[in-house]
């Protein structure tokens, strides 16, 4: 049953006070309507009082002067609103570039700039729907076409059903399967959907569980990436909501083995003091560029790091899911001790991801 909405006393006053000029279709006219009004209200007022009027010839000038520095004060203070209406016609056929002119200070001048901030809004907004449009269709493509040819081959002779042949295919249907997965969880995320159901969390096993599935991924892909797992202290324990929390680490470790050199391992760590939590992940990559670090956890960003796959929407859920926790995620300057020991080949500088949370999650910001 849907709500109705109350209504204040002043609406309902305001309902009740008459609008004689509404079937009048210009602004201008309705303007010099009001003054004529207001002027001939005034004339009757000195007829009843004093019986006295102006003669008619000093009637009709100053009706004359009325109407023509209506018209010509009207044409400034309503040219907005008739940009409003062309641009709100624009929009509708799918053009938000247009803006109105906003340079008064009156109400007029408060629609118009509120009008401006509603398009960049909406342009924004339809920018977005249309990336969103053709990454996910980039992404579906590109597992899609080579799942086709090895069943194209499979079904043409070409190639054997042998268990390499079934496991290129396999990871192509995993890969299918995660995207769908990581799309969903941005729909429930963006509407408001995904909750986190905090409970008491030992943070060495969910580590241990989370690199044991990254690990078994990077197998799968023939990264040959190792991982570490180190955590201070080593009963340590937070309150979180586990399945998301093991989601933003997996998602971390994904990252970083994707862009990790063959021969190197992914270090993960974490430690409780001070009433909070911290969580690293760290690798031996080409790391992610200063102008970067901030756009990397925006949807579909990959930065320069595009060239190890990936959907681009891992980081954007596991920014949502610490904020959601009260927390917060960086990527932060790699340091000496950083870097393995025993670096293989072709490491790059490094690159190390933070996420500090509360012991006790705090609400998330609106």
């Amino acid at each position: 049953m849907t709500a109705v909405p109350t209504r204040t006393t002043r609406e309902w006053l305001s309902d009740l006070v008459p609008r004689p000029l509404d079937p009048v279709r210009s602004i201008k006219l309705k303007i010099s309507i009001l003054l004529l009004a207001s002027g001939g209200a005034g004339l009757t007022y000195l007829w009843f009082e004093f019986r006295w009027q102006p003669p008619v010839l000093t009637q009709l000038v100053t009706v004359a002067i009325v109407l023509a520095t209506a018209q010509l004060l009207a044409h400034g203070m309503t040219r907005p609103l008739r940009e409003m209406t062309a641009a709100a016609g624009a929009m509708a056929r799918g053009d938000y570039t247009r803006r109105v002119r906003a340079t008064s200070n009156d109400e007029v001048g408060q629609l118009a700039t509120a009008f401006n901030r509603m398009a960049a809004d909406l342009a924004a907004a339809d920018q977005q729907r249309r990336e969103l449009i053709a990454n996910v269709s980039h992404e579906l493509r590109t597992p899609i076409a080579a799942l086709h040819a090895v069943l194209e081959n499979v079904v043409d002779g070409v190639a054997q059903p042998d268990p390499d042949t079934l496991r290129t295919a396999l990871a192509q249907t995993e890969r299918l399967g995660s995207l769908v997965a990581e799309l969903l969880d941005l729909s429930r995320i963006e509407a408001g959907a995904l909750v986190v159901e905090p409970e008491v969390v030992a943070l060495a096993p969910l580590l241990d569980q989370a690199v044991a599935e990254a690990a078994v991924a990077a197998d799968v892909a023939g990264r040959g990436v190792g991982f570490a797992v180190s955590v201070h202290p080593p009963d340590a324990t937070l309150v979180a909501d586990p399945a998301r929390l093991h989601q933003v680490v997996v998602n971390l470790l994904d990252n970083a083995a994707r862009h990790a050199p063959a021969g190197s391992r992914v270090r993960v760590g974490g430690r409780i003091g001070g009433g909070q939590a911290v969580l690293e992940v760290r690798d031996d990559g080409p790391g992610i560029a200063v102008e970067d670090r901030d756009r990397v956890f925006d949807r579909f960003t990959r930065g320069e790091r595009a060239a190890g796959g990936g959907t681009g929407l891992g980081l954007a859920i596991a920014r949502w899911v610490v904020e959601l926790h009260g927390g917060r995620i960086a990527v932060v300057e790699p340091g000496p001790a950083d870097r393995s020991a025993d670096r293989p080949p072709g490491a790059g500088p490094g690159c190390r991801i933070r996420v500090t949370l509360p012991d006790v999650p705090s609400p998330p910001p609106p």
